[in-house]
């Protein structure tokens, strides 16, 4: 364990301040010591992984931030596949490449996801057509109140759009030490996602999971979507904000007459947070202070040599906007860490 570690480092977006203490925990046992540590300290904690979905304050983080780096990869064939157990500390693109090499399916449409395999369950991650709901088994965790192993089945996860029951109503609760997928020997993937079965038909190519992985590579750096240190535009925590769902109801009398993107959800219509946001006066590459909207795409807040209250007066104008003009709440998708918790 370290003190005054600067969080900035460990972060996608490149800000927080100082960490009092700081433990990088490679085993379950070193989880278990820093939050006893933070116990008899009376310290508040925070668990981060990859560091590609949070965001800390200027000000730093006056308690114990844990970060998760447990590794481990083991996969079992199946009949028709594998059952892949991964630590939560491992890279999650990573974990891609490896089980679509073997020609496993279920998670290709997730390349070039930053972060770690441990976060994925949290907010139930997905992206052009996949969740990693439909490939998850089971799920491994420490409880932080008793220090106990426990697992949860794909059931027991709670999963829904960009939410899980570690989001929700055990949120920082569990910390995530492993998952568990089921994924399938596939000669070709199902695509659902229209843009990247183009992508794929365009470059001529059978779909194999590698092929859609290289498919959707290809599209994320096309929004500077893929971590890239010669990329400025990549400098942010990915999509700031979620797709709004909206009732029925509300969608025809509000806004059916606009040429606005949506797509079926249960309960009600899903709308494009990047349409709203464009057409709320945000385009692509509005700056203020040091932060700014990704030239490249309308849902990255992305940070150009500010701090974090740049990006968040940023994110704040924009959902106020859509709120005014659309009648839209936006959701936040990063963890912002409270300056002083």
């Amino acid at each position: 364990m370290t003190t005054r570690e600067v969080l900035a480092l460990h972060t996608t977006i490149g800000l927080g301040g100082l960490a009092r203490w700081f433990a990088r925990c490679r085993t379950t046992d070193d989880i278990r010591a820093s939050l006893e540590f933070a116990r008899r300290s009376k310290l508040p904690v925070q668990v981060f992984a990859g560091g590609s979905n949070i965001i800390f304050h200027d000000e730093g983080f006056e308690g114990v931030v844990l970060q998760v780096c447990l590794p481990g990869y083991s996969a079992e064939d199946t009949t028709d596949g594998a059952l892949v157990t991964v630590g939560a500390g491992e890279p999650w693109d990573a974990v891609v490449l490896r089980t679509v090499s073997r020609g496993w399916g279920g998670i290709e449409c997730l390349s070039g996801i930053p972060g770690s395999a441990g976060a994925t369950p949290v907010q139930n991650v997905g992206a052009y057509g996949q969740e990693v709901a439909e490939t998850i088994v089971s799920v491994s965790a420490i409880d932080r109140e008793t220090l106990r192993d426990t697992a949860f089945t794909q059931e027991e996860c709670g999963f829904g759009y960009r939410e899980s029951r570690f989001k929700g109503v055990d949120a920082n609760r569990f910390i995530i030490t492993a998952v568990r997928f089921r994924l399938a020997a596939r000669p070709a993937a199902d695509i659902s996602y229209p843009e990247l079965a183009r992508e794929i038909d365009e470059r001529g190519a059978a779909r194999t999971p590698a092929a859609v992985r290289e498919a959707v590579l290809a599209l994320r750096r096309k929004k500077s979507m893929v971590i890239d240190p010669s990329d400025p535009n990549s400098r942010s925590v990915g999509s700031f904000f979620m797709n709004p769902v909206v009732p029925l109801e509300f969608f025809e009398k509000r806004l059916k007459s606009l040429a606005l993107p949506t797509y079926p959800a249960p309960g009600g219509v899903k709308l494009s947070a990047a349409w709203l946001v464009e057409h709320a006066g945000f385009p692509k590459g509005t700056r203020r202070g040091g932060a700014c909207i990704s030239e490249r795409h309308a849902l990255a807040i992305v940070n150009r040599g500010g701090t974090t209250a740049d990006v968040l007066t940023l994110a704040a104008d924009i959902e106020r906007r859509v709120e005014e003009k659309f009648g839209v709440r936006l959701r936040r998708e990063p963890v912002i860490v409270p300056a002083a918790p």
